[in-house]
This record gives C-alpha cells, sequence and structure tokens, in this order.
C-alpha cells in the first residue's frame, strides 16, 4: 500500500540528523523526520536534584516544548506551566534516556536534554527520542575527553518510532495526517537490543487485538532497527565507548 507521501506502508519518512548544531551546548542535533523537526540539546548541570544529593547517583531529565508556528494554527506559548501533554511528553523522554545509562557511573551531576520542535508533522516526541540520545552520547563524550568520568556510562542504544492502523492498514512512522485518522495510534521506544522500554497504544476508534499489537511491535522494531543504525552511523567516534565499557 502506496502512501500520500509515496511511502510504503512499512517505511520510515527520510531522516536528516545535523550533529553540534549549537556550539554552545555540550551536545546537540537537528533531527528531521520527513517534515517534523526539532532541536535537541544537552546540558551538563553539575548537581542533582535534592532527592539524589549525596547519594553518589547522577540524572538524565528532559524538557519538550513546541515553537507556536510549529503547526498549521499558532499555539500559545506554555509560559507559566506546561500542558498535561508537554509534561507527559518530556518525562517520557527523560524515562527512555535513564534506561540505558548507569547513572551511577555518571557521577553526581545531572544532563538535561531540551527538546524544541521547530516543525511538527507528527511523531515529535518520537523523534526527540532518537535526536536527544545522540545529544546526550555528544554530552557524555565532552565529560569523558575532559576526564570528568573514568567509564563511558551509556550501555545501549534507544530509539523511538510512532506506528498504527490507519484504513485498516498497519503503518510504521505516522505523519500528521495519518495520524489524526488511525483507528489505533502507538509510539514504541526500544533499544539496539531489541528491549522494550515503552509502549504507549491507544485504540482510538475501536479495540485492536493481540494479533494487531504483534504485528505492530515488528514493525516498530524494523524501523527502530533503521533508526538506530543511523545513529551509530552518526556516533561512529562514540560507538566503541558505548560497546566496550
Amino acid at each position: 500500500m502506496e502512501r500520500i507521501d509515496g511511502r510504503l506502508y512499512d517505511e520510515l519518512r527520510p531522516i536528516t540528523i545535523t550533529r553540534n548544531f549549537n556550539k554552545y551546548a555540550e551536545g546537540s542535533v537537528l533531527i528531521e523526520a520527513g517534515e517534523t523537526k526539532v532541536i535537541c540539546t544537552a546540558t551538563v548541570d553539575e548537581k542533582v536534584p535534592p532527592f539524589l544529593r549525596g547519594k553518589g547517583n547522577g540524572w538524565i531529565t528532559a524538557e519538550y516544548s513546541m515553537l507556536p508556528r510549529a503547526t498549521q494554527t499558532r499555539n500559545m506559548r506554555e509560559i507559566l506551566r506546561p500542558s498535561g501533554r508537554t509534561m507527559e511528553i518530556q518525562r517520557l523522554i527523560g524515562r527512555a534516556l535513564r534506561s540505558v545509562v548507569d547513572l551511577k557511573a555518571l557521577g553526581e551531576r545531572t544532563i538535561w536534554l531540551d527538546c524544541d520542535v521547530l516543525q511538527a508533522d507528527g511523531g515529535t516526541r518520537t523523534a526527540s527520542i532518537t535526536g536527544a540520545f545522540l545529544a546526550l552520547a555528544d554530552a557524555i563524550k565532552f565529560l569523558k575527553d575532559n576526564n570528568s568520568i573514568q567509564v563511558f556510562p551509556i550501555r545501549n542504544f534507544v530509539s523511538a518510532v510512532s506506528v498504527g492502523i490507519v484504513d485498516g492498514q498497519k503503518m510504521l512512522d505516522l505523519r500528521f495526517s495519518e495520524d489524526s485518522k488511525a483507528q489505533v495510534d502507538m509510539n514504541v521506544v526500544m533499544t539496539d537490543e531489541g528491549q522494550i522500554v515503552e509502549i504507549q497504544g491507544t485504540g482510538e476508534e475501536f479495540p485492536f487485538t493481540r494479533a494487531d499489537l504483534d504485528e505492530m511491535l515488528n514493525l516498530a522494531e524494523k524501523g527502530i532497527f533503521e533508526l538506530i543504525e543511523i545513529q551509530k552511523k552518526m556516533l561512529s567516534d562514540v560507538i566503541n565507548e558505548v560497546k566496550n565499557e
């Protein structure tokens, strides 16, 4: 089945990643998945939240936001308090990244990942996870190169992608026009070893079966492994440290 943008049902959108996009951040990328564009920056903060002080563990956390004209109509800036959706997404990003990092090896410091959506056409949270991992890896490389840490604490690569059922067809990497009419919408986060970090799935119009779930997870795994291969190529100077530590 061919889609509106010419892709096959099991095909990712074209992915473009620009590393070191921000000259000030310890790690940064611009990730483009089709028409979705997200800047992910990593900042090293030499302290941890109060609940971790004195415990010898580090922390990784995320903030997520959309620029007012990231979508077809202007969104109000979330100045006073993030919306429930924003809070849910930034917690998801933080959980995904913490799942593949040895926080004790990071030491008592925090790495902040800021994911700012420049343009949204579906899949902003999954693109944020894929891009934020790259920014995180560069920030950790910065720490290792400066002898701030002795052990490279990333254990696995991690990425994410959306899948769903649209007009009865299971599809990978939904753009907005597909996501907005999907009967089932799902986001999957997975490591390079095929371990599942998180599944967010909803039957928007009707329940879906266990067989449907298995097929969608297979689609997601295919897409995530392709994304992780892109990550590995981008981090060719870091990948050996991830594997050897």
